[in-house]
């Protein structure tokens, strides 16, 4: 369990628990502040002497190895999992250099010291900022709070309702003062996993770059570089998603409390007063308690708690309620008062002082009191319904965006005019004008506008297409499991899901399909869909920071929609649910295996085609170079040197993007598989071009990873036959041991990256994907 996500609810409640929650925040945020504070003294200590080089790398590695992202919420995407394992990767390459090296280049200051310096100062120290403010401001609150209540009612009424104008004025400050820290507090949190990470990853392609001896050691890591470059940049785009929901809800909550408070089972909780007698002459003592009360088993609990030393100052006292009665100020020098019983002190009442009589107002009415609280909720919904016509405007939008804007840059990222897609919407929904409205061909509606407004639509149903009775069956399978438990399970749910909902997401899903397969030209691939659909066919119930942490996961059944919709929707599922997920299971697109033999280096060659570096002019066939957008999944590190490869794979769309269709893919990787390690690697200018002059095998080409769903790219080459170029010794059950020569049958692509299942003598195993080359 991570940390547990800040409702902004909860400031206003301000519990013990709010409290706690607050401080685990700031304990992880201090931790990351140690973390960065040493890990940038270790990356100056790396470029100011090269002597010191061998022990200043063991340092950082050491660092980079202990520290853990803690995360929001009860589980992480695979984005995060391999954000948070990139650290320890990270150190397992340093360790791999022993020999000193020359020192680096002045652009490592630039690529890693000043943005987590920058991420430091203004991030962190931010928020350094807003917890002074945000304990002096508590101090002040209840030090203000506590002289007020004490405040005799015999006052006069103008000298009263003055005390209690300036009570509430604090209080509402204290508040905001909460609303905002809280958000900060949150936002870093979430902040600091690719803030950090970035420019970490950044100093590494500086470091392969420089020394020529780690031309191996890059080698084996430009393919999980590449991997974590899109984990980095989906959790950047999931992060600006849920910043933007989060600050609605905090806004929503600023607006009125009272309508935004968080389904429990407690009926009503908050602080009183609780009135504690004494024998001596000196009185009553009033002590700040906080206090909860189930309606349905009468039972009332009070902690007391003391916000000055921060922590709870007794024990939990728990009774069963017998009655509660309102106190007059006749009858007490107090005001905001109530009596209770409990049911094992008969006679004995417990008086209790509420902050305002509006709080006592809502306790009297929880607890059967005489006075009573009515709260009216307006509740608008709009009037988009799954009938004839809503089917029909999802229908005429899909066909327009068709035939008009399948290859437009950014499409359904790019938003329209507010004003115009309201009134499309309004013409499409009123069954006298839908069927005028031409969208394939008028000038009138731009496709932005049409986009819009089917998204609008969507969004205007009494409840999400994908309803929220199932919404937390569907994000379970989202956060654990194998892709293939992920994508059964998505399956069986969709197939419970009404007919009329299951219809319209069946259209929707095969039009989302579609685009994505335009994604060379539009940009919107798969994962960017799922940012924009994600939030638009799901969303709780219930509106809450945790809710909206759930987001991404959204986010991934969208995803795994688009990627199986073939499966999905056109055949009936198991009829069982599949057997539950365990949160145990190795996530998908694992690194390959170590090695472990002598002579060779830690890890197998792997198979990869560095999307991150641009091509040679020469070997291009792409369009001039264009800036990424910031919405596209697949935009890269601007650091990434230029390399010149032997021929260009089909379907470049710039230097920063590798799109192909599974045909241009099949036929590229099947040309590339006989080249020899001379041309794949003479941009490096390698010291020999004889494999076993270097002891490793020949650098090969980046097949996608299968489990991702890209088997129908690679099904035209699997099957065949392969001939091992190298020899090599198994490590595992898994794996097959053959010598140079040998003869694979039945040759297709595995599940883990960089890996061939085969068949060699009449078993079955596990080929590294460069040792072979296919016949």
């Amino acid at each position: 369990m991570g940390l547990q996500p800040l409702e902004f609810s909860d400031c206003y409640l301000d519990s013990p628990w709010f409290r706690e929650r607050v401080r685990a925040h700031e304990a992880e945020l201090e931790k990351t502040n140690k973390f960065i504070k040493e890990l940038l003294k270790d990356g100056k200590n790396l470029i100011a002497a090269t002597k010191n080089l061998s022990a200043a790398q063991r340092k950082f590695a050491h660092s980079l190895r202990d520290f853990k992202f803690e995360f929001i919420g009860d589980a992480e995407t695979d984005d995060e999992r391999y954000i948070d394992a990139s650290l320890h990767e990270f150190s397992n390459f340093l360790k791999n250099l022993e020999e000193q090296r020359e020192i680096l280049a002045l652009s490592v200051t630039e690529t890693l010291i000043k943005p987590l310096e920058r991420f430091r100062k203004e991030q962190l120290g931010a928020v350094k900022e807003e917890k002074k403010k945000f304990d002096k401001e508590t101090e002040k609150n209840y030090s203000l709070l506590e002289k007020h209540l004490n405040l005799s009612a015999k006052k006069k009424e103008l000298q009263l309702q003055e005390a209690d104008n300036q009570v509430e004025q604090n209080r509402k400050h204290f508040y905001e003062l909460s609303l905002e820290y809280v958000c900060k507090l949150q936002e870093i949190q979430e902040r600091k996993k690719f803030e950090c990470v970035e420019p970490v990853l950044s100093f590494f392609q500086g470091l392969f770059t420089f020394y020529h001896q780690g031309y191996e050691l890059a080698k084996d890591f430009n393919h999980y570089k590449m991997n974590l470059q899109i984990n980095i940049q989906n959790t950047r785009n999931r992060f600006e998603g849920t910043r933007s929901e989060v600050e609605e809800l905090m806004n929503k909550i600023r607006r009125n409390p009272q309508e935004h408070k968080r389904a429990n089972h407690f009926t009503m909780e908050g602080y009183l007063y609780v009135q504690e007698k004494r024998s001596a002459p000196f009185g009553s003592n009033w002590v700040k308690h906080y206090c909860t009360y189930r309606k349905e088993t009468k039972k009332f609990s009070m902690i007391p708690f003391e916000h000055k030393s921060g922590g709870k100052v007794g024990d939990e006292e728990l009774f069963i309620l017998t009655y509660c009665t309102k106190r007059n100020t006749d009858t007490i020098d107090r005001r905001f008062c109530f009596d209770l019983e409990a049911s094992d002190r008969p006679g004995v009442p417990v008086t209790m002082q509420a902050f305002s009589e509006e709080d006592r107002k809502q306790w009297m009415e929880a607890l059967d009191g005489k006075e009573a609280v009515s709260v009216i909720f307006l509740i608008f919904i709009y009037s988009a319904q799954l009938d004839k016509i809503g089917f029909t405007i999802i229908k005429k939008c899909i066909s327009a965006v068709e035939t008009r804007g399948i290859n437009d840059q950014g499409l359904y990222r790019v938003v329209g005019v507010s004003s115009k897609v309201q009134r499309l919407l309004s013409l499409l929904m009123d069954a006298k004008t839908c069927n005028e409205v031409d969208l394939e061909n008028s000038v009138d509606w731009e496709v932005k506008t049409i986009t819009s407004a089917m998204k609008q639509y969507l969004r205007s149903l009494p409840e999400p297409l994908m309803t929220y009775e199932l919404h937390g069956e569907f994000i379970v399978p989202a956060k654990s499991g194998s892709p293939e438990s992920r994508v059964n399970a998505v399956h069986f749910l969709v197939h419970k899901l009404p007919e009329k909902n299951k219809e319209m997401l069946e259209i929707l899903v095969k039009h989302l399909a579609n685009v994505s397969k335009h994604a060379k030209r539009n940009l919107m691939t798969v994962a960017n869909l799922g940012v924009v659909f994600g939030p638009t066919l799901m969303r709780p119930q219930e509106e809450t920071v945790a809710a909206i942490m759930d987001l991404k996961f959204q986010n991934i059944v969208v995803e795994i929609l688009i990627e199986n919709h073939e499966k999905i929707f056109k055949t009936l599922p198991d009829a069982t649910f599949p057997e539950p997920i365990s949160m145990s299971v190795s996530p998908p697109n694992a690194p390959p295996r170590q090695s472990r033999r002598q002579g060779q280096r830690t890890k197998r060659p792997l198979a990869v085609y560095n999307l991150c570096l641009e091509l040679d002019d020469a070997d291009s066939h792409s369009s001039p170079r264009e800036d990424t957008p910031t919405g596209s999944m697949d935009s890269l590190s601007s650091q990434s040197p230029t390399l010149a490869f032997p021929s260009s794979p089909p379907g470049l769309l710039d230097g920063n993007h590798l799109i192909m269709d599974s045909g241009d893919l099949a036929s590229w990787t099947t040309n590339l598989a006989g080249q020899s390690r001379p041309s794949m690697v003479s941009w490096m200018n390698a010291p020999s071009a004889n494999p076993a002059a270097t002891n490793t095998a020949p650098s090969a080409f980046f097949f996608p990873n299968p489990a991702s769903g890209s088997d129908r790219a690679v099904e035209s080459v699997a099957h065949r036959k392969a001939r091992a170029v190298y020899p090599c010794e198994a490590e595992h059950s898994s794996e097959l041991s053959f010598q140079t020569g040998a003869i694979f049958e039945d040759v297709q692509f595995s599940r883990e990256p960089g890996w061939l299942e085969g068949t060699l003598n009449g078993k079955r195993g596990l080929i590294p994907q460069n040792y072979v080359q296919f016949l």
